[in-house]
């Protein structure tokens, strides 16, 4: 079993690879065909590159494991990529992402998030795959959108260009999956942290500010509610994302179905960190929805899906590994 993982070396892809490699959730996928991984990053510089190339470093001798440097909104080199590693499966997490820098940046995430998007669905055309599980966001639920999120319900207006994008991503996805049969399943994330969540986050930046004293700044008053979902949880959801049937042609939600106010947040870090925030209170930021809530009915029936972390546990486990990584 051969899987392509785009975004390999980021927050989630790096996690995810280890997941596949540890075994997984995925026994269909596991038990008698171990996977062969390849990763393709092209370590950006959106956040630092050398926290991304520490997050795959540990990967680097793994027989298992081939890591390829480079764009997948480079059509020569993802067709080279398909025709010499032949991908049994696609994982494509790789994106620009930011909510807030999209709205700055817009032509940037039109490039990597949708014309990239195409050139990994043009080459899975070409070279048939059995499953492209193509990674979307929860931000894909904009204006209008009736929480909790329920994925046959009206998407609503992103408040992001990147939520647009990802929209965007997703109909071409389910566009070549009726057109041309790519097996495509679309995969809506919440809010994910965990070890090694990106520096840009609310969860880093509050964590970092709390621990050194510096005032935090929270945006609007911090009745703002998230799902948020441990990276552990999501990797469970996409290895079973892989060889589940009657998911192709389908958007799942992966999150966690338990909002929490971004006040409770950061009383969760003040707990585990021993110490105290001083909020520096700024207006909210555009773009930013005030409620994010997955409804998991249906990665609950698909997918077998069942979030096991509990966010306390979570917190704790965050604030261990951002001091060891302080240190």
């Amino acid at each position: 079993m051969s899987v392509l993982v785009t975004g390999s070396a980021g927050f989630i892809g790096s996690h995810f690879v280890e997941h596949l490699l540890a075994g997984g959730d995925s026994e269909q996928l596991l038990a008698k065909d171990l996977p062969r991984v390849v990763g393709l990053d092209n370590f950006n510089d959106y956040y630092d590159p050398a926290l991304k190339r520490a997050n795959v470093a540990g990967l680097a001798g793994d027989p298992r494991v081939t890591l390829i440097e480079g764009d997948f909104c480079d059509a020569e080199l993802i067709e080279r990529v398909f025709r010499e590693q032949a991908p049994r499966v696609v994982v494509h997490l790789g994106a620009y992402a930011g909510v807030r820098y999209s709205v700055e940046h817009p032509l940037l995430y039109e490039r990597n998030n949708v014309a990239g998007t195409l050139v990994m669905l043009e080459a899975a055309r070409r070279h048939p795959v059995e499953r492209f599980v193509l990674v979307s966001s929860s931000t894909v639920y904009g204006v209008g959108a009736v929480a909790p999120f329920v994925e046959s319900a009206p998407l609503g207006v992103p408040l992001s260009p990147y939520g647009a994008t990802k929209q965007a991503a997703e109909t071409l996805g389910l566009t070549y999956q009726l057109l041309h049969g790519v097996p495509v399943v679309c995969l809506r994330p919440f809010s994910v942290y965990g070890p090694r969540l990106r520096p840009d986050l609310a969860l880093t930046i509050f964590c970092a500010a709390i621990a050194e004293g510096r005032p935090l700044p929270l945006f609007g008053d911090g009745t703002v509610l998230r799902d948020f979902t441990h990276v552990r949880d999501l990797c469970a959801g996409l290895a079973a994302a892989i060889t589940a049937p009657g998911v192709v042609g389908q958007a799942i939600n992966l999150g966690h179905d338990q909002p929490i106010a971004i006040r409770d947040v950061i009383a969760e870090l003040e707990r585990a960190l021993g110490r105290k925030a001083i909020i520096e209170q700024l207006p909210p930021k555009p773009g930013d929805m005030p409620l994010t809530h997955a409804d998991l009915t249906k990665a609950r029936r698909l997918l077998g899906y069942e979030p096991r972390i509990a966010f306390r546990e979570g917190v704790a486990e965050f604030v261990q590994w951002f001091r060891q990584s302080r240190a």
